[in-house]
């Protein structure tokens, strides 16, 4: 069953990141506070990186690289429970309880499943480029540095983020750490394709948006969004180059 789970997820993740890239009502009424367009088309390309990772394993059913994504979800369904029931202590929100309580469901369903899928065996594959490892080396420190800003609500996103956001957003991109901590830490192919493949989908749902911004962005946030646009084009090319180019690590066609 796991291969239609994660087909069947992939996709109806793909929908639910396309709906909150193009503002649906039906979608980004999940999301629970009223924020800019911008924060929507961001939601949507996280989305868009968990659903291609998430179709790319059950496509290739290479199991054995669910650890990393499973990782992933563990500190993000950790640290966003955390938050939504400090909300509902401090503040009295007892809307908030059906994302803690998914929260929790998310925490135990991850923890098993990385467990689980730790024994499981990896397909044989070349070892991780010497750049592809440097570049998760550098993607690590930058995700660990910018979690912590955002957790302390720094505004150092290229539009003002609500406090709120701020604190999802730092919690996410902290899981991403460990995301590509994974990959470092077991440098096979096979467990960094899948997470060039989130990144080329989250560059892909954010740069013509980011580069509309060039337009009308004020003066103190340039250099914020000059620096974003320079990391989506640098993470975007190495994996174009990586996954559909080099011969020894391509996905399409025949591998080594």
């Amino acid at each position: 069953m796991l291969r239609p789970i994660l087909l069947l997820g992939g996709v109806f993740i793909m929908v639910l990141a396309l709906g909150f890239a193009y503002q649906i009502p039906l979608a980004i009424q999940i999301w629970p506070w009223s924020v800019s367009p911008l924060t929507y088309i961001f939601i949507g390309s996280i989305l868009a990186a968990v659903s291609v990772a998430m179709l790319w394993i059950g496509w290739t059913e290479e199991y054995g690289v669910l650890p990393a994504g499973t990782l992933n979800v563990f500190v993000i369904a950790l640290t966003t429970t955390f938050y939504f029931f400090s909300l509902i202590v401090r503040q009295g929100r007892t809307d908030f309880w059906p994302y803690a309580l998914a929260g929790i469901v998310s925490i135990v369903m991850s923890a098993l499943t990385f467990l689980w899928s730790r024994h499981l065996p990896v397909t044989d594959s070349p070892a991780t480029p010497r750049l592809v490892l440097i570049s998760f080396g550098i993607f690590m420190v930058s995700l660990m540095l910018t979690a912590g800003a955002l957790l302390l609500k720094q505004p150092i996103f290229p539009w003002t983020l609500t406090p709120e956001s701020s604190i999802i957003f730092g919690c996410i991109f902290l899981g991403d750490a460990f995301y590509f901590i994974h990959a470092w830490l077991y440098p096979r192919w096979h467990n960094a394709a899948g997470q060039l493949l989130s990144f080329l989908a989250y560059d892909l749902v954010l740069i013509f948006p980011f580069l509309r911004l060039f337009e009308t962005i004020k003066p103190e946030f340039r250099i914020s969004l000059t620096v974003y646009v320079l990391v989506l084009i640098y993470s975007g090319l190495l994996a174009v180059y990586y996954l559909f180019i080099n011969k020894g690590t391509r996905i399409l066609g025949k591998q080594p």
